[in-house]
């Protein structure tokens, strides 16, 4: 009889993945902010109310969504550094994974980076993945200054925040002129190699 709690609680997971994947494409379809419950519920099979014994809110699932999405995109960008020491390569391979992983999601992307459903604010347990990236960057960029490749100031909050709008800058211009392309194709994300440059050009070295 053991095993039974850990059923239900698999099938449990299983449907609230299903619902996920749902409204994924529910938001691909009618735009982020679009999501409606009773749609989700209707292609899971069931009725609306019993979507609540598993999400308690259209913004509930949101929610989940933003701590899957900044999972995914962590995990990317950590990953990708992982093969150098904290530096600036580290910090390239970082911003590039970041931006493929965005080009390959850009329906989370949205929901992860310019926040268009109005009244969403997420979990602390959501967005503490997203506080992790800021760490791992300040991380990089941190190498990168005792490398001797960037200025201390580098590592300071506004040089973090310049950091964060270049790539942002550069994604923001892709998903707004072309969103249909790969990210080898992207008139914009073929410029995320410069980006270091530019940062280390803005914080030369001593």
């Amino acid at each position: 009889m053991g095993d039974i709690p850990d059923r239900r609680s698999r099938r449990r997971n299983e449907t609230k993945a299903e619902i996920l994947a749902i409204a994924l494409d529910v938001m691909a379809e009618e735009g982020v902010a679009g999501l409606s419950l009773s749609t989700v519920a209707r292609r899971l099979g069931v009725r609306p109310p019993s979507l609540y014994k598993y999400f308690s809110s259209r913004h509930a699932v949101y929610d989940a969504l933003f701590k899957k999405g900044q999972e995914g995109y962590r995990d990317a960008v950590r990953r990708a550094a992982e093969p150098y020491e904290p530096g600036l390569a580290a910090m390239g391979a970082a911003l590039e994974a970041g931006a493929r992983w965005i080009m390959a999601n850009q329906i989370l992307a949205q929901l992860l980076f310019w926040r268009p459903v109005p009244g969403f604010t997420p979990s602390p347990e959501a967005y503490a993945p997203a506080l992790a990236v800021h760490e791992h960057f300040k991380e990089l960029i941190g190498g990168a200054v005792e490398r001797g490749e960037l200025h201390p100031d580098a590592a300071g909050e506004e040089g973090l925040d310049l950091a964060t709008s270049l790539i942002a800058g550069v994604v923001s211009q892709q998903l707004g002129n072309q969103p249909g392309v790969t990210y080898e194709e992207g008139r914009f994300t073929r410029l995320v190699p410069r980006l270091t440059r530019v940062f280390a050009a803005a914080y030369p070295p001593r």
